[in-house]
């Protein structure tokens, strides 16, 4: 009888440890969970800089692909790219496992997304000595805008801007540099990236207009059923447990709200 009892005890062990390695094969396939983020000139909830002495990439979703490696037990990471658009396309080449980019209605097709963590707001960052007050100044004949290609805010800025003149940027250090130099008018971005930029550029200043709302959600590429069930769950326990909080303000993102 008790051997059959311990026989019995071994056996649901023995299920239960198998399940979570085939969740864990499911999630992170190579034994490393792979995460892509997106670096750039300015900080935000999503896009991440690079840190000035090791020179990788860092904040808040630096520190919840941590997070989500460390709840998986695996080594972790982090993929580089200079867009969402970039992460999204790259989908579908099993390069990446698991990524955060502002949720968006055209990237459906090549990733599955999951809850928001943060709210996502875009606006425009004038140069110094502007004399535009409102995002109406932004679109007059003769202002120069630049965005960065391949995400949400370029789409909804190319759709609103009938005068101005628009430039997209691949990498988004060339235009930053170009807005600190006073050679473009306008820079529409994350608030949050604004905000960073605006400290580093004396005289730019950020608009309170904002231009487009979204939220920074949790994305896993197209079809990884298993993968996304375990994304969300992941994220919710994030968002409940305190993790979204702390990263957030590690970021010094301390006024943002985690989202609901």
């Amino acid at each position: 009888m008790l051997r059959h009892a311990v026989i019995a005890t071994l056996s649901l062990v023995f299920a239960v440890a198998g399940a979570k390695a085939e969740g864990t094969n499911d999630i992170a396939p190579t034994g490393t969970l792979r995460v892509a983020v997106a670096v750039g000139p300015a900080a935000s909830a999503f896009w991440t800089t690079r840190d000035p002495s090791t020179r990788k990439p860092r904040g808040v979703t630096v520190d919840l692909a941590k997070a989500a490696a460390d709840k998986l037990h695996v080594p972790l990471r982090l993929v580089e790219y200079q867009s969402s658009d970039e992460i999204a396309a790259a989908a579908s080449k099993d390069v990446w496992d698991l990524s955060f980019m502002p949720a968006d209605v055209k990237r459906e097709p090549f990733v599955d997304q999951g809850p928001a963590y943060v709210a996502y707001l875009s606006g425009y960052l004038v140069r110094a000595g502007s004399d535009i007050r409102s995002a109406a100044d932004v679109d007059r004949t003769g202002m120069r805008v630049g965005c960065i290609e391949g995400t949400s805010t370029s789409r909804t800025v190319e759709k609103s801007l009938k005068q101005a003149k628009l430039t997209k940027f691949v990498k988004p250090e060339e235009a930053a540099e170009l807005i600190g130099k006073g050679e473009l008018d306008a820079l529409a971005m994350g608030m949050g990236a604004l905000e960073d930029l605006s400290r580093k550029l004396p005289g730019t200043r950020v608009l309170d207009d904002v231009v487009q709302s979204t939220g920074v959600v949790v994305v896993v590429p197209k079809g990884k059923a298993v993968a996304k069930a375990w994304a969300v769950h992941f994220l919710d326990e994030a968002k409940a447990d305190g993790t979204v909080r702390r990263a957030l303000d590690s970021g010094g993102f301390t006024s943002e709200k985690v989202a609901p």
